[in-house]
């Protein structure tokens, strides 16, 4: 059964780690079955975040009771030390605990450290002094504050997304945290969804013992696909070099990982999935991707307002606004 230490944390896990951004979209009754079935199966380590509406307190429902047995990770979006220690609280008590395992700063545009002049570096170490907080962590879409958080000795875990479609700069930020003994949370390791074969995924993360991929779960046959892997680790052969291959093909140059950072959007356009419609439609079964539902959230890319909302926030550089036109053009072909 692989494992992976999180750096010096010691924190050590199985290779597979439960993302809970998904399972705010189910009852409480599902989500609760699908993470007890997950620590049940060999999970142990629960990535939420206080942005993910109901996520966290679906956590405290399912593990109620047995908080020793777990890890759980979790995010403040704030830029405030009041919201820090706003979210820190509501936190603990949706989470049904006196104790977060990894408090992360959740994706922010700069790299916080004490004397920075926000206070906020220092409301983690007060924090983590109280004992509310055991480690100190960072999320990012920017490479350039990823490497920052890992060099300067601060951080005691890097969460960044990370898959065989990563660049090179992305696996040397990978070697970074290793030789730096920061922990690596792999965040969309199935690329957004584009990624639509996970025993590939996985079989190219092993080939790095300090990754730990967290898995979006919704359903239980994808619980189910994960779990498998516990037991039966996917292992790297030519056929999976071959997919991994023809996916670097298909999906290299601009195109949207699917983040979000770029909503809300003036527009109500649902910009992470129009734009990447073209590629859905040809990588997953086309009909929901047609329905009449579908059909009129691709037509709010007619009402875009150029308004540079989504280039501005979009932490890839993409021209999101072209790349929705493209989108759509190509969505219409398969109507006709």
């Amino acid at each position: 059964m692989p494992t992976v230490t999180l750096g010096r944390t010691g924190i050590i896990t199985d290779k597979n780690g439960f993302g809970a951004l998904p399972v705010q979209r189910v009852s409480k009754e599902d989500a609760a079955y699908l993470l007890r079935k997950a620590y049940e199966g060999g999970i142990t380590f629960f990535d939420t975040a206080r942005s993910y509406t109901d996520s966290e307190e679906k956590l405290g429902i399912a593990f109620a009771g047995m908080r020793e047995k777990i890890f759980i990770a979790t995010k403040t979006p704030s830029t405030t030390v009041e919201g820090f220690w706003k979210d820190l609280e509501t936190s603990l008590r949706l989470l049904k605990t006196d104790y977060i395992d990894i408090y992360q700063f959740h994706n922010p545009a700069f790299c916080p450290k004490p004397g920075d002049g926000t206070g906020l570096y220092e409301a983690m170490q007060e924090a983590k002094a109280q004992g509310k907080i055991r480690f100190i962590g960072l999320t990012n879409h920017r490479l350039p504050v990823a490497r920052e958080a890992v060099e300067s000795g601060l951080y005691d875990t890097l969460q960044f997304p990370f898959s065989y479609l990563a660049s090179e700069k992305d696996e040397e930020l990978v070697h970074l945290c290793k030789e730096k003994n920061v922990g690596f949370i792999c965040m969309k390791p199935l690329s957004g969804g584009l990624i639509t074969r996970s025993d590939a995924a996985y079989a190219y993360l092993a080939q790095f013992d300090n990754v730990l991929p967290i898995w979006g779960v919704q359903r239980e046959k994808e619980l189910d696909e994960f779990l498998s892997y516990i037991h039966n680790p996917p292992a790297m052969t030519d056929g999976l070099k071959a997919i991994i291959d023809h996916d670097r093909k298909e999906l290299t140059g601009d195109f949207c990982r699917g983040c979000g950072y770029c909503l809300p959007c003036p527009a109500k356009i649902d910009i992470p999935t129009a734009a990447r419609m073209s590629l859905l439609l040809r990588r997953s079964p086309t009909a929901g991707h047609l329905s009449e539902k579908t059909q009129e959230m691709m037509s709010h890319i007619d009402d875009c307002i150029h308004c540079n909302h989504c280039v501005n926030h979009c932490p890839y550089g993409l021209n999101t606004p072209e790349l929705l036109r493209r989108n759509y053009e190509d969505y219409k072909t398969f109507l006709k």
